[in-house]
């Protein structure tokens, strides 16, 4: 469990980094050039670059041994936020900069998934130990936001990006000296971007596999239009922007509180058996912003929402159960990918509906269209379990 101790302080450093360093550089945009639309992009950033990376770059995963992909990674990141410190270094430059870290994320984050399962095993420990990397990004998420807004009343926003640059640095050093080097997963000494082209043809040409990963993907896409449009909602319903902060923790909360019920409590068997059920209904309380609820309610709708979350545990073992080892590294790279870059086009699609409906009928759309698309790949889900099933029973014949 050593490396795991490792694994796990070298994510939680580099996330509180990471969220601190986008409210800081998202600030020195902002104040370099007084411009909103500036300040938002640098914030998108930080999803858009995600698909390029986790499709070009996944075959790094596989292709090399795994610690020296996560510790070059740190390392490549500390060098871009280093330079975004730099006083003269152009607003051009700290965009672009910025798109790298975020291509670079994938790659990292599909590396350490695919690690932990050398680590951890494919079985239960896997699932809870991903269990709580996610519980602790949720977390970060929430302490990061509010150490960075302390911070930058402390400090300049280069000052903040200084930090990053050392939470960077410190993963890489607890990544190198905390985690055993193992040989690469692939062998193949062809191209990079064949190898990772040929990877996402691999994993979406398996039925089962892309099923449960578009399972994985679906909920995220249509839950964070209430996140997305939590400003416009807040005023909407007159709640101030107190009443915003905790609108927006909501959802997080929820997720944290799934998570470690189902962790904690229920057993492996339980986890499976939620698998269907919570990824089909996880979506239906955002209908009850038919209503236009008031603060309370929504609070309550969307906690229950974040708290179906759970159903990625018992997802979780599907998944690394149905990828084969030599393609691990690829796909968990993709999973991140696709995840982060869907949550991106649903943030976007939110806020392009919101200029044609109100922003409670956009979210009850979310809730309904996101349940109904949910609902057939539960069925296809069922479908491809019943075919596995069958197909192993003929084998062991």
């Amino acid at each position: 469990m050593r490396e795991f101790r490792a694994v796990f302080a070298a994510h939680l450093m580099s996330l509180l980094g990471v969220v601190v360093s986008e409210i800081a550089l998202t600030v020195l945009v902002y104040r370099l050039t007084a411009s909103p639309f500036l300040s938002a992009l640098t914030f998108a950033l930080g999803f858009l670059p995600y698909l390029v990376g986790g499709t070009l770059l996944a075959g790094v995963a596989d292709k090399y041994p795994a610690r020296r992909v996560l510790v070059v990674c740190d390392l490549l990141c500390a060098a871009c936020a280093a330079a975004m410190v730099l006083p003269l270094t152009p607003v051009a430059v700290l965009l672009a900069l910025r798109c790298l870290i975020a291509a670079v994320s994938p790659v990292f984050n599909g590396t350490r998934t695919a690690t932990l399962a050398d680590i951890l095993g494919d079985g239960d420990l896997f699932v809870l130990g991903r269990s709580v990397l996610r519980i602790v990004s949720q977390s970060a998420v929430l302490t990061g936001f509010g150490l960075g807004g302390l911070l930058l009343a402390i400090v300049s926003p280069r000052g903040a990006l200084a930090i990053t640059v050392a939470t960077f640095l410190g993963s890489a050093l607890l990544l190198r000296f905390g985690t055993v080097r193992r040989p690469a997963r692939d062998g193949d000494s062809g191209a990079l971007l064949r190898s990772s082209l040929s990877g996402a043809r691999q994993v979406f040409a398996d039925r089962r596999l892309r099923v449960l990963m578009l399972l994985f993907w679906a909920p995220p896409m249509f839950s964070v239009a209430p996140e997305a449009l939590a400003v416009p909602y807040a005023d909407e319903i007159g709640i101030g922007s107190a009443g915003l902060g905790i609108l927006m923790c909501a959802l997080p909360v929820g997720t944290i509180t799934g998570e470690l019920y189902a962790g904690s409590v229920l057993g492996p068997s339980a986890r499976s058996r939620i698998v269907l059920p919570l990824a089909a209904t996880t979506l239906l309380p955002l209908t009850v912003y038919a209503l236009t609820p008031g603060l309370g309610w929504a609070l309550l709708a969307l906690t229950l929402c974040g708290a179906g979350s759970a159903y990625t545990l018992g997802l979780d073992r599907w998944i690394v159960e149905e990828i084969p080892e030599e393609l691990r590294g690829r796909a968990m790279t993709l999973l991140t990918a696709g995840l982060m870059t869907i949550q991106g086009v649903g943030m976007a699609l939110a806020g392009l509906a919101a200029e044609f409906f109100s922003v409670s009928a956009v979210v009850t759309g979310a809730g309904v269209i996101g349940t109904l698309c949910c609902l057939l790949l539960v069925a296809e889900a069922r479908r491809t379990e019943e075919r596995d099933g069958a197909d192993r029973h003929m084998t062991s014949r």
